[in-house]
Order: C-alpha cells, then structure tokens, then sequence
C-alpha cells in the first residue's frame, strides 16, 4: 500500500494526472460540489476525493472545485481553511484546469462524475449529467442520481461534511491502522480533521444551531476533534470557537466586495419550465446591502443588471444575518424579469407567503409593481427556511 501523502501532495497528483489524461487516455472519476462553490461544497469535494483514493480499490479521484479560479479571491474563508491543512488556493483544481483538459482531448474527456452537497449536476458541468455515478448530499432528492449508485447518501444533517465523514469513517479508521509512520498519519489525518470541521462549525454556526444541527454534526465533530488532539504535540490545543469565530469573520465581511461579487460569491441557478432561476445568499442584511449601494433604487439597479448578465427571469436575493440584539434573520427579495417570470413571481407569493411568514420589508420600501415590472422585498419569519428549502419553492412556482 503506498503511503499518504498531504492534502497539498495529493492535489498536485491529481492536478498532473488531469494534465496528462489527454495524451494517455485514461478514464477519470471526479468528485465535485455544487455550483454555489461555498465552504461546504469545495471542503466536502476534497475530503471525499482524498479518502476515496487511499481506500480499494485505491481509483484516483479529482477533486473539481465548481467556480473559476479567480473567483476562489471571493472565499477568504476558504483559503484559511486550506492553511490549517497545509494547502492553498494556488493547490486546488478548478473549471478552469477542466476546460484546458477537455479542450485539450476536443471536448471529449471520460470521465465519471461523484457529487457532494447536490444531487443534480448543473450549470457548466450539465453535459456530464448522464456520467454521475453516485452523491453524498443533505439536499431534497431530485431523482437524477441512479437508485443503485454507490455511494447514493441523501440524508438531512447542517453540514454534508457531515455525511462524507459518517460514510467514510471506517475507511479512514482502517487507513490509520496500516499507516507504516503513525506520527506521518497523525499529521495528515489532522490537516483532514481541520478541512472538514470548517464547513461544519460554520454550517451550524459552532453546533449551536438548533434547527440545522443533526447528529451526523455532532458526532462529525467529536471525531474529528479526536483526530486533532492526537497531533497536538508542540502546538497549543485545537480551539474550535476561536476557529470557527475566525472562519465566519472572513465569510460574513463583504466590505471588499463590490455589489457584483456580493451576488455572485454564492450563487446558484436552475432551469426550470422554461424559465431560468438565479439565487444569491448574502451574509448581510438588506440595509447594509442598500447603503453598500448607495441608496435602494441603486442597489436595485445592480440586481437587474445581474439578472441581465445571467439572463434570468427570475432573481432571488436571500440575507442571513444577525441583528444588533444577536437575533438571527432571514430577508428575501425576489425580481421577476420576464411575463412567465412575473406569473411564477405571483404563484411563489400566493404559495409560500404564509408558509415562510414574508412580511413586507421597511413599509415597501424595495417593491416596484406595475404591469412590466415585480419587484417585492421581505423579511422571513421561518429562519430555518434556507435556500435549500427556498429555491424548490421556487422552481416549483415556475413549474405550470
């Protein structure tokens, strides 16, 4: 069996191995988040990939962060994540690396595709969508991925970090067990421990989130916990609140940010009807966002402007936020650009309205309505309704 490597060594053979498969031929199996590219999705992709490769029947997986290389700028909390477990942006493989391969081989690289934190392959990587042979996921089910995949996990957890730990636990285990330099394997299973608790502390807000904590989290944690306790030799102990107090700051400061990449830092879009469905989560709230604007009917602007850029017919900004008295909230604002667009607008509305509790923001102060234009803004009662819950409503209000 040949010994780990690090995270940062194993990239870089898979990044070769991406390189050279055009000229060899060769099949490849990647494993890849979903197309909001956050902490989860990208953090998930590599911990799978990596365990999945030293486990038999020892296939060689390749990690595909779903974003562009230079939008991994937009995700400081990401390359904090990669420096605990001795990496950097500079070591991850990204569509940009998976363009030049499949332009290299004329679009036609083999390849099998294993998901985490989707179920449904979407946006560039759509083409592959027949070629997906298994996900780990706590979304909704769509159906695509095949009954008899494996590995198929759909199960609800705050974090799928969560699930890729509870799914490859005992391969892990038994890696460490035939590790030839036990202090070597403490080493990498700690740089491990670090990447996979990021997205996890983060995605339960430090296991305190009462509505998304599940037990997969909690276990998760305390596995991994255990994994850096036992490489803490010469190092002060693993201090998860600070980590994840650092982690949120980076995720939550959108002040270097222009209002372009705000709405693109975590954004998703669907096909759905006939009709094309953009969603942008922000960690801050609409009157930050406005007076990072300069003033609503600005802020309003560079939303359509954004819509035009995707072509959307509809638009949905969703805040997550805490306010001054630390209570957290949820605001949503939904523009419909299109005629089909505004009809779905107005189903979502009648649906979901009081299901959510949407109350109408700052006396109207966002919503634009006439016959060509929908423009409306809440704030959200049912805070547990993230956009894994929001954007189906959604898609299911553009579905006649």
């Amino acid at each position: 069996m040949a010994p780990r490597v690090s995270l940062s060594a194993f990239l870089a053979s898979a990044k070769s191995a991406l390189a050279s498969s055009t000229t060899k031929k060769q099949k490849l199996t990647f494993v890849v988040g979903n197309e909001s590219a956050d902490l989860d999705s990208l953090c998930s992709a590599l911990l799978l990939a990596y365990l999945r490769t030293y486990t038999p029947p020892h296939t060689l997986h390749i990690p595909l962060c779903h974003l562009a290389r230079d939008d991994l700028t937009l995700r400081p909390e990401f390359t904090e994540v990669l420096r605990r477990a001795s990496a950097s942006p500079d070591d991850v493989i990204t569509l940009d690396d998976l363009s030049a391969a499949s332009s290299a081989s004329a679009g036609n690289l083999d390849a099998d595709w294993l998901l985490v934190d989707h179920n449904c392959l979407t946006g560039r990587l759509e083409a592959y969508a027949n070629r997906v042979i298994g996900c780990i996921d706590h979304h909704a089910d769509e159906g695509r991925v095949p009954r008899d995949a494996s590995p198929r996990v759909l199960e609800q957890s705050g974090s799928c970090a969560s699930l890729v730990v509870d799914y490859c636990r005992e391969a892990w285990d038994e890696l460490k067990s035939k590790s030839a330099a036990a202090e070597e394997g403490e080493q990498v299973d700690a740089q491990l421990a670090a990447l996979a608790l990021g997205p996890i502390v983060i995605d339960t807000t430090n296991l305190e989130a009462k509505t998304k904590t599940t037990a997969y989290d909690v276990e998760a944690v305390r596995y991994l916990e255990g994994k850096l306790a036992a490489n803490t030799e010469g190092r002060p102990p693993f201090d998860r609140t600070a980590y994840f107090t650092a982690l949120a700051g980076l995720k939550e400061d959108i002040s270097p940010l222009s209002m372009r990449d705000v709405l693109r830092k975590d954004y998703k879009e669907w096909d759905q009807g006939g009709l094309k469905l953009g969603t942008s989560s922000i960690p801050a709230s609409f009157v930050n966002l406005r007076d990072k604007a300069g003033n609503g009917a600005q802020l309003a602007q560079v939303v359509e402007k954004w819509g035009d850029e995707k072509g959307l017919d509809l638009v949905a900004v969703m805040t997550a936020f805490k306010e001054a008295e630390g209570n957290f909230s949820r605001e949503l604002m939904l523009v419909a650009r299109s005629e089909k667009g505004v009809e779905a607008a107005k189903r979502f509305e009648h649906e979901y309205r009081g299901k959510l509790e949407l109350n109408e923001w700052r006396g109207g102060e966002l919503d634009h309505v006439t016959e060509a234009a929908w423009r409306k803004c809440w704030t959200q009662g049912k805070v547990e309704n993230s956009r894994k819950q929001v954007a189906p409503m959604l898609r299911q209000a553009m579905t006649v």
